[in-house]
């Protein structure tokens, strides 16, 4: 489980719901009709962008060793 930043804001005022972006995973934005289901969104586009990203990284090197990495 990792606790990333989202940004969430409101839609139009014509439109209404919600949309959001993550600060940490470029690309991976969310939308919806209330908050929660805005954040669903964007959880499951955050998960696809990193699962592309990771397969994309190991086609370029197959032999890379994936490890855990801290951040403070």
């Amino acid at each position: 489980m990792r606790n990333l930043t989202a940004l969430l804001h409101t839609g139009e005022p014509d439109e209404g719901g919600f949309w959001a972006t993550c600060l940490e995973v470029p690309g991976a934005n969310g939308q919806g009709e209330t908050k929660e289901e805005c954040l669903r969104d964007l959880a499951a586009a955050v998960k696809l962008v990193l699962e592309v990203n990771e397969e994309e990284a190991l086609r370029d090197d197959p032999k890379a060793i994936k490890t855990t990495l801290a951040v403070a």
